[in-house]
């Protein structure tokens, strides 16, 4: 892989930049963790170098000062509302993000239950957590927030919240996901620190937009396509320019809110800390980005990306067309299509040739090939077998599981399993081939090759099944799929691209 981020140089300088952050207010620091602390695969894509949890590694560097809120709203809770990525909900996101920070020897303070109106999912939730010995709390429901300030600010607003004793410099605040309330709580504890005599302050991580880079900068654009579904857009801060004379990429809501935010702080503080919203961010992401034009290709195949899953989401009912819309304006505005991206082409030239489903997949080396569906395999089971093969170096016409075990497999998936579709998913040809290993030079040589198929780019002519999609996904491979169904031995196409 070719990268274009810095991440050891971002450790570095992001943690040293919070600790500054912590000695401008003076006991605390309430920092809002915006996106996703140790799976943040977006960031990974579109700035090539950027680990996953470099977040979290980053906290890991400051674990001595840092303990940490997690957040969930009672709405989420009573709509079991889904994390789709992981595809559990957000409550028991809660838990598993409690049992990583925990693994990693962060210390867990409680988790914050917010929008509370006396449901009785929250209510049955908090006894759950209390049975395992977890601290929880309740902040309500504040009519008219954010724009009441008045009642925002008394004893009937963040003073009806229930107080969370703290004792670490850095209070670092996160949820399973946007619009759990985290800001909310931030504000809530300052009244409530402010009220007890504890000089403490806000600070806000996001890691994009990247405030110092240019609004339509490729890096910027993916972001908004990461988030065509809640309709957020990047925007010049007004409010820096004016404070600064100097440029800077925010996003709608921050911008919105901030008139707030600082009426808050007036009446909190007495004077407010920032002149922008951009002023409350402490992202350090900009400054190391070591080859822009790698971070810019890499964002504009994250746009393609975001526009072919928001096209198979509408297909089964997921996604809307504004945001299928949002995402067409975003690649005519970065001047792409969807022929940028090489598999989708190899695929499709397959798939007119061949005339039955087809994928396609690119080598980090920059090999292309491709697979089609058969009686015995479907196209991306067939296209996994190649790529393993390639890596390997071995030829094309070796066959690596016999007819003779496939057989078996598919009677057992249609006359024992009652299932429909008689051919190989990947996962099923993956443990084959772990099987035929144990005697198979070819086979053990194949499987080796797995982890080389980390980054490599998979087109599909037709929608996956969800056990397909979650295989590529655990081998790191970034999948885009056409949105059409496979019925009846025919395609049906469910929207033209």
């Amino acid at each position: 892989m070719k990268y274009g981020f810095d991440n050891e140089k971002y450790l570095k300088i992001q943690s040293e930049h919070i600790k500054e952050r912590i000695g401008l207010f003076g006991d605390k620091l309430y920092m809002e963790f915006g996106g996703k602390l140790f799976d943040d695969y977006h960031a990974s894509r579109v700035l090539p170098g950027f680990e996953p949890d470099s977040k979290l590694q980053m906290l890991m560097k400051l674990k001595d000062d840092v303990e940490i809120i997690i957040v969930i709203s009672a709405v989420d809770i009573e709509k079991n509302k889904i994390r789709q990525d992981l595809g559990i909900t957000y409550d028991m996101d809660v838990l598993r993000l409690r049992d990583e920070f925990t693994s990693r020897d962060l210390r867990v303070n409680s988790v914050v239950i917010t929008h509370y109106n006396g449901q009785s999912s929250a209510d049955a939730y908090r006894r759950r957590l209390e049975a395992m010995d977890i601290k929880v709390y309740y902040h309500h429901t504040i009519e008219g927030y954010p724009n009441n300030v008045a009642l925002i600010d008394s004893e009937e607003g963040f003073g009806k919240n229930d107080y969370v004793e703290t004792t670490k410099p850095l209070v670092v605040v996160t949820a399973p996901g946007p619009g759990s309330g985290k800001m909310a709580v931030c504000l809530s504890q300052l009244y409530q620190e402010n009220k007890r005599g504890v000089k403490a302050g806000y600070a806000k991580f996001e890691t994009f937009p990247v405030w110092s880079m240019p609004l339509n900068h490729p890096v910027n654009m993916a972001y908004e396509a990461a988030t065509a579904d809640l309709e957020d857009v990047n925007m010049i801060d007004p409010f820096h320019l004016d404070a600064y004379g100097q440029m800077a990429v925010n996003y709608n809501r921050d911008i919105e809110i901030f008139p707030v935010m600082n009426a808050l702080f007036d009446d909190i503080f007495g004077t407010s800390p920032y002149k922008s919203p951009t002023d409350m961010g402490v992202n350090m992401i900009g400054s190391c980005i070591s080859d822009d034009e790698i971070c810019c290709e890499a964002s504009l195949q994250e746009i393609i990306r975001r526009y072919y899953t928001a096209l198979c989401n509408f297909a089964i009912g997921k996604a809307t067309e504004s945001e299928i819309n949002k995402l067409s304006l975003l690649m005519k505005k970065a001047k792409i299509t969807t022929a940028d991206r090489k598999t989708t082409v190899a695929a499709k030239e397959r798939l007119d040739n061949a005339g039955v489903a087809t994928a396609a997949i690119e080598l980090e080396d920059g090999t292309i090939l491709t697979g089609e569906t058969s009686p015995l395999l479907g196209p991306c089971s067939a296209l996994l077998l190649n790529a393993l093969k390639h890596l390997a170096g071995i030829a094309h016409n070796i066959k690596l599981i016999p007819q003779t075990m496939i057989g078996p497999i598919q009677k057992t998936k249609v006359n024992y399993l009652h299932g429909h579709n008689p051919r190989l998913h990947t996962d099923e040809v993956l443990v084959a081939i772990s099987m035929m290993s144990l005697i198979d030079e070819n086979c053990k040589l194949a499987l080796e090759q797995l982890p080389n198929l980390k980054g490599a780019q998979v087109h599909s002519t037709v929608m996956l099944s969800e056990v397909d999609r979650k295989t590529f996904n655990k081998l790191g491979i970034d999948l885009t799929c056409d949105p059409v169904k496979k019925i009846n031995q025919r395609l049906l196409h469910l929207s033209s691209l």
